[in-house]
């Protein structure tokens, strides 16, 4: 994201904020909540610029403070660290009101009873429905979080190459067949939009998908993946490997492969920076491919879990989730799609819903396995697709 836009997007915070949920009681004290996300600087810079701004001027008397712990599952441990730590301190209360959380370690603070069961309390809760909302790598945490997005995997293809997409792995890999080294992908090296492929494939081949997102864990699920893995190497013989999220993309700009799985997201940025065609599209296959959130949560012990409730309400609220998820990161809304559509230009929402459409996502997005699935499928891959 760049800075300049969000930047713009703090200078038109009122215009915003006159149609957002209604204020705290926050104005007869001075409140600071503190928000730590993890996550890129952008994360950081999104609620200091943006929501940030938004809030305290709807709720004259409170002042939030952002501090990033960090990129990727780290920055969400480091979270959970800290609120571990003054949970065995016996802490009357913790000193993080609201954080902003990947799925392992939401799931993970769950269990350990770190966390506020909150999602009833706040008017943007009914419109998140999604399966991402109830479980979190095999982890119940139905009215413990609320996403802030959602990020998808989808096929990217090329349609004056593929004029009929296929809708099947079955019918992808007969694609494949008969057009070598023009499907491309990044396997589990370098990139999660072919660690998502890799999921998506054994959902659609593995004994039982549901077990696999849904736990529990046993060894003998995964060894049942291999006619699975074995049927992927011979698939990824006939397939360019890329060397990831950029390379396939890049691979896909100049023409060096027709199609291939890629986040929906950086799709959709690249193209708007001239760095894509504008003629390729998205698909998803019917089996399903995995998508991932990022969690607003709120501490169990949260000093101000009133002014808290009504953060995450703001960030979850239509208006918000459409200004600036959608339209500055290009990500899915947090919310069912439904409910931002009012709230964006027409133009973006074809832009962003012309190719897979809501009732697409519902139908056939999945959430990533469970969490020792996901980290014994990869290697599992090592083991039987790389050797």
């Amino acid at each position: 994201m760049q800075r300049r836009t969000l930047i713009a997007a703090a200078l038109a915070a009122g215009a915003v904020a006159a149609t957002l949920p209604g204020a705290v009681n926050a104005q007869a004290r001075n409140v600071t909540i503190n928000v730590l996300t993890a996550g890129d600087q952008n994360m950081v810079d999104y609620i200091t610029e943006f929501l940030g701004p938004q809030f305290e001027k709807a709720n004259p008397g409170v002042r939030v403070r952002a501090v990033g712990t960090g990129p990727g599952d780290a920055g969400s441990q480091r979270i959970w660290e800290r609120l571990e730590a003054q949970k065995k301190a016996n802490a009357a209360t913790v000193d993080v009101d609201v954080a902003i959380v990947h799925q392992k370690m939401a799931g993970q603070m769950v269990k350990d009873g770190l966390l506020s069961s909150y999602r009833g309390q706040v008017s943007t809760g009914s419109m998140a429905t999604s399966a991402i909302t109830k479980n979190a790598l095999g982890v119940n945490v139905d009215g413990y979080v609320m996403p802030m997005f959602n990020s998808q995997v989808a096929i990217a293809y090329n349609p004056a190459r593929v004029a009929n997409p296929p809708k099947t792995f079955d019918e992808l890999v007969a694609w494949a067949n008969a057009n070598p080294k023009k499907f491309g992908h990044n396997g589990i090296r370098g990139g999660m939009s072919g660690v998502g492929f890799v999921f998506g494939w054994l959902y659609a081949y593995a004994p039982d998908q549901k077990k696999l997102i849904e736990g529990p864990y046993d060894d003998a699920t995964v060894q049942a993946l291999t006619p699975a893995l074995q049927k992927l190497k011979a698939f990824n013989a006939v397939s360019t490997i890329t060397p990831g999220n950029a390379g396939t993309l890049d691979a896909l700009n100049r023409g060096e492969i027709d199609m291939g799985p890629v986040w929906m997201d950086m799709f959709y940025s690249w193209q708007g920076e001239g760095r894509l065609p504008p003629t390729l599209k998205l698909t998803l296959l019917e089996s399903g491919l995995p998508g991932q959130p990022m969690y607003y949560v709120i501490p169990d012990k949260s000093a101000n879990a009133d002014v808290s409730r009504k953060f995450v309400e703001m960030a979850t609220s239509p208006v918000v989730q459409a200004k600036g998820i959608v339209e500055r990161f290009n990500w899915l809304p947090g919310i069912d799609a439904q409910h931002v559509r009012s709230h964006l230009d027409a133009k973006l929402w074809e832009r962003l819903f012309r190719d897979v459409p809501p009732d697409m996502l519902n139908k056939m997005a999945r959430p990533m396995p469970q969490a020792d699935y996901f980290t014994k499928i990869q290697e599992q891959y090592e083991k039987v697709v790389l050797n």
